[in-house]
């Protein structure tokens, strides 16, 4: 491991073999991804500013020329998914063809030398599986595992990384709380139903790679969601139990079942078959903070209503820039003692003048959190590529690459160059810690 410096010194390296790089998820960048519920989601006016994934960024057929651009940025890795539904059209029929194009792309990223981080599932289903109610029924963790099965057989040569379900607590919640993504259901019942069913499926596939996987080093992940919930006015305790609430229902929850193989709800106990170990190592998915007050008028949100400091910074999502909260989450992951990889971090940012401020405000507080032994193995910025943003559609632009959607020409963004000088370092030097002062 290289020497790491102190927080005041002129610069800020980073560890030896320090993963560098950047992520995706398939129904986002590939395009025509027909066969998915997502797809069929979209088709029927369910997208807030009425735009559909459509050719999306045409990853599907342009992912060599966009890969050699991500090495040519000097990133060593990227965190990208498997499509579901193109790989099992139909359930137990599998499609060869979609099978060798996966081998294609995770072929090429080797032949650059850049690692592959494997995402299999990143909220989108097949149709049929849908059709069946999907991850509201048990038979779903079967599915998936059969799922996971074939695409370690046919993927376990090159994938020594593998995120087996990208933020459960976030699928749950905007397809069964807040109703905004398929199935549009409310309902917290099967909030928990599914959010159970995502545990155990992990799990099922935490213990089908680790038996077939042919890699001896094999790491097995899960990509959550963290978020900072702070009470919005600290001198009354009503405040301080709506934010704990947050927090345990929205951080802990789901990923001490998958640590401790028992569900640790607060309404709900029992075992996790296969869950004990299941991760090898923590993804994790930070963004921004959430504000807390009690509130009587929500009882279906445990009496807790949750917002944006009003008076903070924000990005075009809405959502507060809050780079201490990066250490924080850090720091509260350490207890548990796995190996840490920032699966996404990101910014929505149409003109790209936070990106740059966001992104060395947040790999400051990773360095700090290094430095205070903290074992993150890596950062994966959200997103390479500007792309289809779910229910937000295409109005929210994440990426370090501009993309056109008319002409599919990609454009490296200031804040993607300066990337690259921070890939190609391992660190921030005094150049860019000078020029982009903390951001709030």
């Amino acid at each position: 491991m290289a020497r790491l410096t102190t927080p005041d010194s002129a610069n800020l390296i980073f560890p030896n073999r320090f993963l560098w790089g950047t992520a995706t998820a398939s129904h986002q960048v590939e395009g025509n991804n027909v066969n998915s519920d997502w797809w069929a989601w979209e088709q029927t006016g369910h997208v807030f500013d009425g735009t559909r994934s459509g050719l999306a960024c045409d990853h599907y057929h342009r992912f060599r020329e966009d890969f050699d651009l991500f090495a040519a940025l000097h990133q060593n890795a990227h965190r990208l998914s498997l499509e579901w539904s193109r790989i099992e059209p139909s359930p137990g029929q599998f499609d060869r063809a979609e099978i060798r194009h996966y081998r294609e792309v995770l072929e090429h990223l080797r032949r650059l030398n850049v690692e592959p981080v494997v995402t299999l599932h990143h909220f989108t289903n097949p149709l049929w599986l849908a059709d069946r109610g999907g991850w509201e029924v048990p038979e779903v963790v079967d599915a998936f595992g059969r799922y996971v099965n074939e695409a370690v057989a046919a993927f376990g040569d090159l994938v020594r990384y593998w995120v087996t379900i990208n933020e459960p607590v976030v699928y749950g919640t905007m397809g069964y709380l807040a109703g905004v993504w398929p199935p549009g259901k409310r309902s917290i019942r099967l909030l928990v139903t599914v959010l159970h069913n995502m545990i155990l499926g992990h799990a099922r596939a935490a213990r089908i790679i680790r038996e077939r996987s042919p890699l001896p080093d094999v790491q097995i992940g899960v990509a959550h969601h963290l978020r900072i919930f702070d009470p919005y006015r600290p001198i009354l305790p009503g405040d301080h139990f709506v934010a704990r609430l947050g927090e345990l229902l929205f951080n802990r929850a789901v990923l001490l079942s998958m640590l401790k193989g028992q569900f640790q709800f607060p309404f709900g106990w029992g075992r996790v078959p296969d869950g004990a170990n299941s991760l090898d190592f923590i993804g994790l998915n930070y963004y921004s903070r959430e504000m807390a007050t009690f509130d009587f008028r929500r009882p279906e949100t445990y009496f807790g209503s949750f917002f944006t400091h009003p008076s903070h910074p924000k990005t075009a999502a809405g959502w507060e820039i809050y780079p201490e909260g990066m250490y924080r989450v850090l720091k509260f992951l350490a207890r548990f003692g796995k190996p840490i990889l920032v699966t996404e971090n990101g910014v929505a940012d149409e003109r790209d003048e936070l990106r740059p401020s966001f992104l060395i405000s947040h790999l400051r507080q990773i360095h700090r959190a290094i430095a205070e032994g903290v074992p993150v193995k890596g950062y994966l910025h959200w997103s390479a590529l500007d792309n289809f943003e779910w229910a937000e559609g295409r109005r929210l632009r994440f990426g370090l690459i501009h993309v056109d959607y008319e002409t599919q020409r990609r454009t490296v963004k200031p804040s993607g160059e300066l990337y690259a000088r921070i890939c190609a370092a391992g660190g921030l030097d005094s150049t860019m810690l000078s020029a982009y002062p903390l951001a709030h």
